[in-house]
């Protein structure tokens, strides 16, 4: 591991100002991630910038009745908050399936969104990747694949994105808070994430050296009814292979409202806005419920060891609303 300076700030101008002075630190929250590349050589700052201490550990109800939830929130606390349980359970459920406790304690919600691929050959010092060196190859497309985008994906990069918090974020409409020298900022989580193209090391839309301040949720009331679903190779804490957020307004068994997204399936959370488009206002049904899956998934790009995600998705849809569906007619 590179040697690495180290400094504790405690509010967010001085938090941007010493970022700036060095086009090579880091902020560092939890560290569940980033100490683990940086332990592997993939990421090698020259100063490691703490934010723990800012004051953006809150999760405070805003004026319209949505959320605001601070950067610094672990994802401990966020799953356990009663306001998020109630009004979005599929985030606090997204949340619980993500982790180990222990990671869960530490993790924080602004790193949750900056994650990196889990892909094997982007950790990997002694393989090409494009993500890591722009141009070197993405060998996983001929190599190691089963658990590669299926959507959204490019011959430059193959990988997924792993959060699991951030499918439900996307379901609900989340707005991404930062703050940079220039002053504060907004982005839609999205437009948070960029497409891979060609240029797949380029991954969130974020301005340079600018800090993340927080989560906000709008108001939305099919949020209540909502679940996050999650297929993963073992019980115990694993990366999905497939996961969906998905939330149901029915009523006299017709679709009013419907959110869905899924995971693991695209280098980001992917919002299945045609599936949601062709089941709004239609009947909730099992067999709408496969069209509308079939719909979204027929842009699938399939590679030979991971087709089975397409029959993946499909069931996962069909099930979890199916569930709602029953549950909001009972």
């Amino acid at each position: 591991m590179r040697e690495f300076g180290y400094q504790r700030v405690f509010d967010v101008p001085g938090a941007v100002a010493l970022l700036g002075t060095d086009p090579e630190a880091r902020f560092l929250g939890g560290g569940t991630n980033l100490v683990d590349l940086m332990k592997a050589g993939v990421e090698r700052p020259a100063l490691l910038v703490d934010v723990t201490e800012l004051p953006l550990g809150r999760i405070e109800a805003t004026a319209d009745g949505g959320l605001r939830i601070g950067a610094t929130v672990t994802n401990s606390d966020l799953a356990a908050d009663p306001q998020v349980r109630r009004h979005y359970p599929a985030l606090a459920q997204a949340v619980l399936a993500g982790a180990s406790g222990q990671l869960r304690n530490m993790a924080t919600i602004g790193g949750n969104l900056l994650q990196r691929t889990r892909c094997g050959y982007f950790a990997d010092l002694t393989k090409p990747c494009n993500k890591r060196v722009p141009g070197s190859g993405c060998p996983a497309i001929e190599g190691e694949h089963h658990n590669h985008a299926i959507l959204g994906a490019s011959e430059h990069c193959v990988a997924v994105h792993p959060s699991d918090m951030g499918v439900a974020l996307t379901a609900f409409d989340a707005v991404v808070s930062y703050e940079t020298a220039d002053g504060p900022g907004e982005l839609p989580l999205a437009e948070f994430y960029l497409p891979v193209g060609d240029t797949p090391h380029l991954e969130t839309a974020l301005p340079s050296g600018a800090l993340i301040t927080g989560i906000t949720l709008p108001p939305n009331p099919v949020a209540a009814v909502s679940r996050y679903r999650k297929v993963r190779e073992r019980a115990s804490y694993a990366f999905a292979i497939g996961s969906i957020a998905a939330a149901l307004d029915v009523r006299d068994g017709l679709v009013r409202e419907v959110r869905l997204a899924f995971g693991a399936v695209a280098s980001r959370p992917w919002r299945a806005r045609e599936a949601e488009r062709l089941l709004t206002g239609g009947p909730a049904s099992a067999e709408a419920f496969a069209a509308a899956a079939d719909a979204e998934l027929a842009a699938a790009e399939t590679l030979p060891h991971n087709a089975y995600k397409v029959t993946l998705m499909r069931n996962l849809v069909v099930a979890v609303l199916t569930e709602l569906t029953e549950e909001a007619t009972r």
